[in-house]
Formats: C-alpha cells, sequence, structure tokens
C-alpha cells in the first residue's frame, strides 16, 4: 500500500521545457525531450517530474502567460506527445507536476478577448477592472512586479485592467464564481489525463483587497502587495478547489508564496485545513538584496541565510506545515555563483548546497543542471538576455540613472536567464540540447560541465545528488527528524541536528574558502554524542574526518553523519 504522505521521502526534479532537450532542431526544447530523458531522472533517483507551463502562448513571459489551459503550444509538441510522456513516466512509476497559472491569464486568452470587447461581454467579470482615477490615470499606485504600474488603459472601453506582473497578464477576478469554477474544470482536465500533482503560481495572490486602496508606504515596500498577499478569501479560495479537485484524486499540490509569512504557510500546508500539500518561500533568497531591493547589490549575508532557513525549519515542524525545499529554480540566478565558488571550488561548492538543503526537513525540489554544477553564464552584452523582467529593468535601472555598465552588472547577477540557458547533456554542439539554434545563449563552459562527463564518475556533483535522493527514501530521521541549529552564528560554518527517538543526524558545511573549526557545543555533544556510534553518510572531500566535538573543515568541506 502506497504511504499517503509517500511525497514526503521523494525528490521533486523541476524541467523548464524550453530549455532542458529539444528533439526537432527548432532550437527550444519540446515534450519529447523530456521523454528522451526519463531514464535520466529515473537513474538519478527522482520520483515527482515538475513541468513548467507548455500551454498555448504568447510566451511574452515564457509560457506563465497562458492563452488556452487545456492544449499543447506547437512549439512545445502536441497532445499526443504529451500522453506518450505520461505513458512512459507511469512504466517508471514516476509522476508528474504540472505547472499551473491561475492568477492571471495571457490577454491573449479567449475569455479575455471576450471581456475587452464591451463592459457588456459575459466575460467582462473574468477580469479586473476599474475607471480612471478621479483625476484620470490609473486607479491607485500598485506597482507590477516587473517594473512599471499594475494598471493597463484599455481604450477601447475606457478603463484599467490590473496586471500585477507583465502588461500582457491579465489578473483573473476570483470573486467571480464562474472564474473558481473554470479553475476548477481546467485541472480536472489534466487531472483525467494522469496528472498527479500541480505546482500553483503565485497562488497566495489571486485575493485582492476589493477597495483598492492606495499604498502610502506606511508598511513596507510600498508597491500594494499588502493588499493582495495572501488575501481576505484566498484560503476560503483554496479550500474550494482542494475539496473539488485535488483532495478527492489525492494530489500533491505545492503553492508558490509571494511575500508571504511563515503563520501563512503553516496554515496552507497543514493538512488538517486542506489547503495544499507544501508551499514555497522566498526569504531565504533575498538575502543578498540591499534594503530588500532585487535591483541593488550587496554580498549575501550568511547569517540572515541561516537563521531564515531555521526559522522555517523550526516553526513549520512545531506548526505542522511542510516545506519545498529549494535554492534554485527558473526565476532565481543559480545558487552556486551566488552563494558559493562557482569557480575554483565549484564540485566542492555544488556539492555543499546539495547536502546542505538535503538534510532538511521537507520536500527537495532539484532544477535542472543543478545536479552537474551548472554556474550563471557569462553574459558579455544585454543582447544576449532573453528575460522581459530583465530587459524592462535594464531600461528603467538607466532612467534611475544607472550607467550603462552598472545596469548590466546588475542584471548579470539578477536576471531570470541565469537559470534558463540550455541544460547541458554533452561536449557536442549546443552541448547536446539542440542541433538548431538555441533561443537562448549556451554557456560556454558546457565542454566541461556536462551530464555525460559525471554520469560514469562516481566522485561527480550528479552521483552526490544520486546518493543523497537515496538518502531520503532510506532514512526516516530525514522526514520526522526535529531540527536543531548548532552552528552558534559561526561566521563560516553552517551545522545543524535532525534528533527522532532513535538517532541523530548532524550535517556540517564550511560556507568559506578557508580552512575552519567547529565546535558543536557542549551541552549537546555531552548529551547526545558520548557512547555513541557514528557513520559518514555522504561528504565531498578526499580526507574524510571522525565525527567529533572539534572538527576542522578545508574549503567548502561538507558532512552528513549518522549517530545511533
Amino acid at each position: 500500500m502506497i504511504e499517503p504522505d509517500w511525497w514526503k521521502k521523494s525528490t521533486v526534479y523541476q524541467v523548464y521545457p524550453k530549455s532542458f532537450k529539444d528533439t526537432n532542431g527548432s532550437g527550444t526544447g519540446d515534450i519529447k525531450g523530456l521523454t528522451m530523458k526519463l531514464d535520466y531522472l529515473h537513474d538519478l533517483g527522482i520520483d515527482i517530474v515538475w513541468l513548467q507551463p507548455v500551454y498555448v502562448s504568447p510566451q511574452n513571459d515564457n509560457g506563465y502567460d497562458v492563452a488556452d489551459y487545456c492544449r499543447i503550444d506547437p512549439e512545445f509538441g502536441t497532445m499526443e506527445d504529451f500522453d506518450e510522456l505520461m505513458l512512459e513516466l507511469h512504466k517508471r512509476e514516476m509522476v508528474l507536476m504540472l505547472d499551473i497559472v491561475v492568477n492571471h491569464s495571457s490577454t491573449e486568452h479567449e475569455w479575455f478577448k471576450q471581456a475587452r470587447q464591451s463592459k457588456d461581454s459575459p466575460y467582462r467579470d473574468y477580469y479586473i477592472w476599474k475607471d480612471p482615477a478621479p483625476g484620470g490615470g490609473v486607479p491607485n499606485n500598485w506597482q507590477s512586479k516587473f517594473g512599471g504600474s499594475a494598471w493597463q488603459y484599455d481604450e477601447e472601453t475606457e478603463q484599467y485592467f490590473l496586471t500585477l506582473f507583465d502588461k500582457t497578464q491579465a489578473d483573473l477576478n476570483w470573486e467571480n464564481e464562474l472564474v473558481r469554477k473554470e479553475v476548477v474544470e481546467l485541472l480536472k482536465f489534466w487531472a483525467e489525463k494522469g496528472v498527479k500533482g500541480f505546482r500553483m503560481d503565485v497562488i497566495n495572490l489571486i485575493s485582492k483587497d476589493l477597495s483598492f486602496p492606495e499604498d502610502d508606504g506606511s508598511i513596507a515596500p510600498g508597491d500594494g502587495r499588502r493588499f493582495y498577499t495572501d488575501g481576505p478569501r484566498v484560503h476560503e479560495f483554496i479550500r474550494e478547489v482542494y475539496d473539488q479537485v485535488w483532495g478527492p484524486n489525492h494530489l500533491i499540490t505545492v503553492g508558490e508564496m509571494s511575500s508571504t509569512t511563515l503563520a501563512q504557510c503553516i496554515r496552507y500546508s497543514n493538512p488538517e485545513n486542506n489547503e495544499l500539500s507544501m508551499t514555497f518561500n522566498f526569504h531565504h533568497l533575498k538575502v543578498d538584496y540591499l534594503n530588500g531591493q532585487k535591483w541593488e547589490l550587496m554580498p549575501y549575508d550568511f547569517e540572515e541565510l541561516k537563521r531564515l532557513l531555521s526559522e522555517w525549519q523550526v516553526g513549520m515542524n512545531e506548526g505542522g506545515g511542510w516545506n519545498a525545499l529549494f535554492l534554485n529554480n527558473h526565476d532565481q540566478p543559480r545558487a552556486l555563483s551566488r552563494f558559493t565558488d562557482d569557480r575554483k571550488y565549484r564540485t566542492e561548492s555544488a556539492k555543499l548546497l546539495a547536502t546542505t538543503l538535503h538534510g532538511l526537513q521537507g520536500t527537495p525540489y532539484v532544477y535542472q543542471g543543478e545536479e552537474i554544477g551548472m554556474p550563471n553564464p557569462v553574459w558579455n552584452n544585454i543582447d544576449e538576455f532573453r528575460d522581459i523582467e530583465s530587459k524592462n529593468m535594464y531600461r528603467i535601472l538607466q532612467e534611475q540613472g544607472k550607467e550603462p555598465d552598472e545596469a548590466l552588472n546588475i542584471i548579470r547577477e539578477r536576471s531570470r536567464d541565469n537559470s534558463r540557458t540550455p541544460m547541458q547533456w554533452d561536449t557536442t554542439i549546443n552541448a547536446g540540447f539542440t542541433t538548431g539554434t538555441p533561443w537562448i545563449k549556451v554557456d560556454e563552459r558546457y565542454r566541461t560541465i556536462n551530464v555525460h562527463s559525471q554520469l560514469e564518475d562516481a566522485d561527480s556533483i550528479y552521483n552526490h545528488y544520486k546518493k543523497l535522493i537515496a538518502l531520503r527514501k532510506e532514512l526516516v530521521i530525514l522526514k520526522d527528524g526535529m531540527y536543531v541549529r548548532l552552528d552558534e552564528s559561526h561566521p563560516q560554518v553552517y551545522t545543524y541536528a535532525r534528533i527522532n527517538e532513535q538517532e541523530t543526524l548532524i550535517v556540517m558545511s564550511n560556507f568559506s574558502d578557508q580552512e575552519v573549526s567547529f565546535s558543536i557545543p557542549d551541552e549537546f555533544w555531552n548529551e547526545r554524542m558520548n557512547e555513541q556510534v557514528s557513520e559518514l553518510l555522504i561528504s565531498n572531500t578526499l580526507h574524510v574526518p571522525e565525527l567529533a566535538q572539534s572538527t576542522s573543515l578545508s574549503p567548502y568541506a561538507s558532512y552528513m553523519w549518522i549517530i545511533k
């Protein structure tokens, strides 16, 4: 019998289809490319494949602007290709998690085309429309997350419509029961095709403050997000979908949570509430934002990173919630380049990040290329970028007074395109991704950083991930162990323990290029460790120290021990 929460011992692999594998020379990855590589993912130990949007879309935001929720975009293949993917996943006892975007749709969606034709259209109330402000202009000062006003003017009907993201992504009106019914039906459509999970894009933004007030900035950040984040009816709306689709079909769900709180994520993911299986939060990926601003650079705050990871580990455990564990995704620069050394100590660093993350409580997510240590690519000029947010901000930064070189440097560090370059399969042309012209540049280092070179190397980053994924299936403590932080604000080391009634697991990582020493606190050592037998589960160095109260750590060294 399958455990009801089997996914708590599993690992999810995130596929950005546009950049994963192209089978027809178009320069864009496709569904057949994913099917072709299922054996690779199965060998890695993956149970759940998260496929990002492959629906019909004008691709202004790489598929997150959906024009038809129930059709496959020809760029990615056909529905027959999708059905074949489902069949091949089933053969390997793997399941598919599909990305669903229902806070907004593309303005090319038929609903919106009908809505903008007339204020009397039956689809008008599918979206959020407002008259101009009394003196003219936008209804309020809310800002788009991609820059500029969150309101777009429609000259034909002389009203504004809300767009919290790109100007072609119109926010859906979840207050309208018909919209909620449409969402239920489209989810049922994919569930009936065998999809076993959904990643819900910015799902905590679906309920807005219906008074649409001006944001006076009295509560940071002053761009309106407090009036639509974790809004007044969001839990009601999510439970409604759970009751009709997710619960009856026993589906795995993960909610992408924008600017949320720990308390909210506990509420979303506690199984007693019948909402979501788990949640993504992004606080730990803002520790290099100067004054909380994405487009202002600073070295990352290591202590804040550890504090946030620890706070969410303890809080979610105590509140009965469940974390989705990640350091990388399609919207973030590569963690390898961001938090460690992606050159001299690239291999050690990649393994360190993996061990540190996979020892935590939650369901780990591996983003394509992470498992082979893909770093941020080398960007030469702005023309190499494809991301709409990056291009907008390059212009806006210069309008704010930045010199072109300074603006470009910020984009290099922060762009979502850092994670969107093609998967590096081998040393052939275009890293084996395509025989055509890639839609976005391939990183020049693919000849040394690729899958082929790592599969047979027992000491490779790939095989390190493979071991960690296997350990999660094997060790109960990784699922149920209580989290205890042990490093006491050490400036270079992050050390924590996981504890249950039978065992203790310790993860120790040196996040620096210096040799450092670390001592486990006396109280913990004397209580848990005396006369116990320790076993090293995984390491990233040739020299493997015995577990001792005081340990010397070489640059970027990382270890996981279990004590019985």
